[in-house]
């Protein structure tokens, strides 16, 4: 078996990794391509080192654009480099334009699409990442849900593809990972706090609205806590045009940082207080049993329910009167728990390398 694995983001270095573990232990030759979705280097090459993946066969360097420009872009090299490869298998990872545009480049040359982290629903329209995932689960051969959950789903819609409960690799790569991230340094700018709450912000229905933006500054700044704030290019972009960025500042409570590599990520997290974000992979994160953090997400839906029913994530909305009182209410009555984790035992990459194995 020869496999092609394409990722764009931060996020599918992380989930693909150890699937790319396992094809170096079992020595499985495969493609590796990147549509360079990022086109920050914090936002990419250094996860490659701090995941221990080599570098890939092929950057398409696609960097920014709109929804259509990066899928074209990034469908027109995929296409030209599965014909020259003509691997068993492209394997492809969440909800991105560049797991879009795989997909369907595959599905047009007959080459079987292995999706995995497939059926995961928001049921939220505005959200590209919603297309995306729905439409490469509806070409995809293999769906390799991460849950029951999310394998209901996809038998739900008469997918035509076989489904595979295996886990989620994030739990794989967080086990493996985040022994290694505690030994490193806190970032100087935090160093000396005594406790923070780590807060991410990128999505498109959060910041690229003003009002939402603005409702958002206003109620982190009300929690009245040390806010460390690793800020997303597009976020830091929208501040800076909605002339946010002197009032998210002003009292001197967030430390806004660079984007920084996946173990500096780690190190933080685990020694955050709680997380508050609008991602949908650091709610996976969260629940691994290394981890096990409290996260409050800054919107209206999720698609990640299994985090909200073991207690790890609560969904608390963009409301600046709402979301502040519920995450003050939660931290009065506690966060520290015993909580299982939903995604599995940190075995997700094997199993999913054995199906295709037997199934190619």
């Amino acid at each position: 078996m020869r496999p092609f694995f394409v990722i764009g983001t931060r996020p599918e270095i992380i989930k693909m990794a150890p699937l790319l573990w396992y094809c170096d232990k079992m020595e499985i030759d495969y493609f590796f391509l990147h549509t360079g979705q990022h086109y920050s280097q914090f936002m990419s090459d250094s996860f490659f080192k701090d995941m221990s993946i080599r570098s890939p066969d092929k950057n398409l360097s696609i960097g920014s654009g709109t929804q259509a420009e990066q899928t074209a872009r990034a469908m027109i090299g995929i296409e030209k480099e599965l014909m020259e490869d003509q691997p068993d298998v492209v394997l492809v990872q969440g909800d991105t334009n560049a797991v879009l545009s795989a997909a369907i480049a595959a599905a047009k040359l007959h080459i079987p699409v292995g999706h995995v982290e497939a059926g995961l629903r928001s049921y939220d329209i505005r959200m590209p990442e919603e297309h995306n995932r729905r439409l490469t689960d509806h070409v995809s051969q293999f769906l390799f849900a991460p849950t029951k959950k999310s394998a209901e789903i996809l038998r739900s819609e008469n997918v035509w593809g076989e489904i595979h409960i295996t886990g989620n690799t994030i739990i794989d790569a967080m086990e493996d990972r985040l022994k290694i991230a505690k030994k490193r340094p806190l970032p100087y700018i935090i160093k000396d706090l005594k406790s923070f709450v780590l807060l991410t912000m990128h999505r498109a229905e959060n910041v690229d609205d003003k009002e939402t933006l603005t409702g958002i500054v206003e109620g982190v700044l009300s929690l009245d806590r040390n806010i460390v704030f690793p800020i997303h290019p597009r976020t830091i972009k929208r501040l800076n045009e909605f002339n946010l960025i002197d009032r998210f500042t002003s009292r001197g409570s967030v430390h806004l940082i660079e984007p920084i590599g996946y173990l500096d990520f780690l190190n933080i997290m685990s020694r955050s207080e709680f997380i508050l974000t609008d991602s949908g992979g650091i709610q996976e994160e969260a629940t691994a049993p290394s981890m096990n953090k409290k996260v409050f997400v800054m919107r209206t839906s999720t698609e990640r329910p299994e985090a909200v029913d073991s207690g790890h994530a609560t969904v608390v909305g963009v409301d600046p009167n709402r979301f502040p009182r519920i995450i003050l209410e939660e931290v009065k009555k506690g966060l520290v728990s015993e909580r299982k984790c939903p995604y599995g035992n940190g075995r997700a990459a094997e199993r999913i390398m054995q199906i295709l194995l037997n199934r190619l």
